[in-house]
């Protein structure tokens, strides 16, 4: 009777334990809303908006590059133009007249998913667009500036998640390779979009399925379980680096339930009584096939390759675990 309640008595704060880790979760998931519907960040978006479409508005061409067409030596032209024109207008003082030479025309390039333009004074806009299994998601800009032509650009404002390191890469690239600040930053949020689009999808698509589901702000940590009759599933997923879409670190479990419990939960007990402990918790199985599928597949393919095949896999763990 005493290892009974015991056993009760742990389960209970188990239980209690996994309420407030819910607790936890719901109260991250409503600060994460408040801190992205901010009105400053609103307003800040808006008017880069703005102006944005007017540069783009009063372009003279759009030139469309491709592979080594985008290189430092571009990344230059495009500085020399913008503090050629402020130059110009401030020796003019006219700073509404129509551009005058072939240096000074309104010329907006395009790289793939962005967008550069000269905008008003020394700043260059750069306009990232994502999407997502072919569809558009949202936009971001990010402007530089620099005081003068020889000197090293610096970010002066941006539409940026917060949580998203645009500072560390300023400080590791921008003043050392302009080129590649504006491309990572580029791969940081298109990677960050479409895990996050792959979590919607999967919650949009198996909702009804999944249970206590947990991602950082950046996506870059996603766990979450999937509730079956016979275990539940819990999935684990670790991704490198901010820039990746596939996780390298995965942890598939399946935990035993009813006709499983019984049996795990008897030999959990023995192996603890040796080390004079005592648990009713029972012994979960990794399933391979799953984290397999996870490293390879975006995660609403990897979720239905999960659930296709996860009654022959608890069939193969019960058949493994039962006595020969």
């Amino acid at each position: 009777m005493g290892e009974v309640n015991f056993m009760q008595e742990e389960d209970m704060q188990l239980e209690t334990t996994r309420a407030r880790f819910a607790n936890v979760v719901k109260r991250h998931a409503q600060l994460t809303e408040r801190l992205s519907s901010r009105d400053s960040d609103k307003m800040i978006f808006e008017r880069l908006q703005k102006e944005f479409e007017a540069a783009r508005a009063s372009q003279t061409q759009e030139i469309n590059l491709d592979g080594e067409q985008w290189n430092d030596g571009l990344l230059a032209t495009i500085r020399e133009q913008v503090h050629m024109e402020a130059d110009r207008k401030a020796t003019s003082g006219d700073t509404n007249s129509i551009p005058t030479s072939h240096f000074q025309e309104r010329i907006t390039y395009r790289i793939g998913s962005k967008v550069i333009c000269c905008l008003e004074g020394t700043r260059i806009g750069i306009l990232y667009e994502t999407s997502f299994a072919g569809e558009p998601c949202e936009l971001y800009h990010c402007v530089l500036e620099s005081k003068s032509f020889l000197e090293k650009m610096t970010v002066l404002e941006h539409t940026i998640p917060f949580f998203l390191p645009i500072r560390e890469v300023e400080n590791d690239l921008l003043s050392s390779n302009a080129m590649r600040f504006i491309d990572h930053i580029g791969e940081l949020l298109q990677a960050y979009v479409d895990r996050r689009e792959q979590v919607r999808l999967i919650k949009e698509l198996y909702g009804n399925q999944i249970g206590e589901l947990y991602h950082s702000l950046p996506y870059h940590i996603i766990e979450f379980v999937l509730d079956d009759s016979d275990c539940k599933v819990t999935i684990s997923l670790r991704y490198p680096d901010l820039v990746s879409i596939l996780p390298t670190r995965v942890k598939v479990l399946a935990w035993p339930m009813h006709q499983f419990k019984k049996k795990h939960t008897s030999s959990a007990v023995l192996s603890r009584k040796e080390n004079g402990e005592m648990s009713s918790q029972p012994i979960p199985s990794r399933l391979s096939y799953a984290e397999d599928a996870l490293r390879t597949m975006s995660l609403p393919e990897a979720y239905a390759e999960i659930v296709l095949n996860l009654q022959q896999a608890l069939k193969q763990i019960s058949q493994l675990g039962s006595p020969s």
